[in-house]
């Protein structure tokens, strides 16, 4: 079974659907801690042929309870022969520059030099028609945002 989602806040999904599926899982983060031991790719290339060859001796089992206790099992090995420093991928979560990018907000391209909008004409002049009705709809809800003058006299 697939973990549910509570209300709005999405949960980390800790165990894949069917056994295939969390055997395969299993499989590639098996490959992927022989990754972080092996430096040469030939050897990293080796040792997944080999972990492979472990899951084909028992991918046609027909015996569910001893195919979930190998799974089991294999969980366990792989959790104890885990790299103290996995590899990871520069750009994914846990990677050095994951996030690094800084997203500029909205706000800037009001201040784009017309040449330069003018490669994108039908977005620009979309995003001019969602500001006019952001702000209509914000006047309607909230009143006018230019304050009227006030008498002086």
């Amino acid at each position: 079974p697939r973990a549910k989602k509570e209300g709005k806040r999405a949960q980390r999904q800790t165990r894949s659907g069917t056994h295939r599926q969390r055997g395969g899982a299993r499989e590639k983060r098996a490959a992927r801690n022989a990754e972080s031991f092996c430096f040469n790719r030939y050897d990293i290339r080796y040792n997944v042929v080999l972990l492979r060859h472990r899951f084909d001796k028992n991918k046609d089992l027909k015996d569910l309870r001893l195919a979930k206790a190998l799974l089991e099992e294999g969980e366990k090995e792989l959790f104890k022969g885990m790299h103290p420093q996995p590899k990871k991928f520069a750009h994914s979560p846990g990677g050095i520059a994951y996030g690094r990018e800084g997203r500029a907000p909205d706000w800037v391209m009001d201040f784009w030099d017309p040449i330069e909008k003018a490669a994108y004409p039908k977005y620009f002049a979309l995003r001019e028609k969602r500001k006019k009705e952001y702000l209509e709809m914000w006047e309607k809800k909230y009143g006018s945002i230019i304050p009227e003058p006030e008498a002086t006299h």
